[in-house]
């Protein structure tokens, strides 16, 4: 099995490198591992070079991590794609136990497993909401993502089939694509904590968008629009559609947008009144 992995970054120098670290560490090494720099002023790209000759390091312009994502799956010769944020690692046995996994459940495009939560230095236990499952998971995935980019492994040909990121989604794109996913595929879950999420620190990116269900809405719509859904999927769909558009609304009033306020409660009435997307809705 081969396996490429690919790490986004911009100007993550000190994460990045706990991050390589827990990549050469592996007990499975992959084929490859490729760092693509999302237009670091850092020092990146000397890190890289000097501690881990053994990657890739591709360089683009700042364009976002979706972006940065898709540089590295379009680069990537491996039959299946791991993908590691900067400021996650993983345990040594993860690469590892994800193809045994895969290997003995050849029906399954895509694994993922647990994790741990850092939060300012401290774990921290995730509320039930965030807890993961595997099999057809799609109306678990409505309310929020339940599935962490780091945590995963796919099959490359899957990108072919789905799509990649959303590059217009600056947040919320794994999000959308886990929902394109699990419209038409089961997951498979390994239910060990081979992940370490660290969080807490300034550049997070939810940290940088506010009122983040406004791109929850985009993803919504888009697989509404897409004749993927089944008839029970799709109600259930378009009911958190309608509860993230409230949401959305609640949040408008509250801050006085009205430009924002009126774009929503446009669709809201739409959605109302014929259930329906507006045709030419852009996938």
């Amino acid at each position: 099995m081969n396996i490429s992995v690919i790490i986004p970054t911009w100007n993550r120098a000190r994460r990045l490198a706990r991050a390589l670290q827990s990549v050469f560490a592996q007990r499975l090494l992959p084929a490859e591992v490729i760092v693509v720099d999302d237009g670091s002023t850092d020092d990146t790209h000397r890190l890289v070079h000097r501690q881990f000759p053994e990657a890739r390091y591709l360089y683009q312009p700042h364009n976002g991590v979706s972006s940065a994502r898709n540089t590295g799956i379009h680069a990537a010769t491996g039959d299946w794609i791991a993908l590691l944020d900067s400021d996650d690692r993983w345990q040594p046995e993860k690469l590892a136990l994800q193809a045994q996994s895969v290997q003995a459940h050849p029906e399954y495009k895509i694994c993922h497993c647990d994790e741990i939560w850092i939060r300012n230095g401290l774990r921290v236990n995730p509320m039930k909401k965030h807890a993961k499952r595997g099999g057809n998971i799609f109306r678990h995935c409505l309310p929020l993502c339940v599935i962490s980019p780091s945590a995963v492994m796919i099959q490359r040909d899957l990108f072919a089939e789905v799509g990649l990121f959303d590059e217009r989604l600056p947040a919320c794109e794994d999000y959308d694509l886990w929902l394109r996913i699990c419209a038409r595929y089961p997951v498979l879950y390994i239910d060990k904590p081979l992940l370490i999420k660290e969080g807490g620190h300034s550049d997070q990116l939810s940290r940088h968008h506010w009122g983040m269900d406004r791109f929850r809405i985009h993803a919504l719509e888009k697989i509404l629009a897409s004749n993927t859904l089944d008839a029970a999927n799709h109600a259930a769909a378009l009911a958190t559609l309608m509860e993230k558009l409230a949401i959305v609304i609640k949040g408008a009033v509250k801050h006085g947008n009205h430009e924002l306020l009126e774009s929503y409660r446009e669709k809201q009435q739409r959605y109302c009144r014929d259930k329906t997307l507006p045709a030419g809705f852009p996938a």
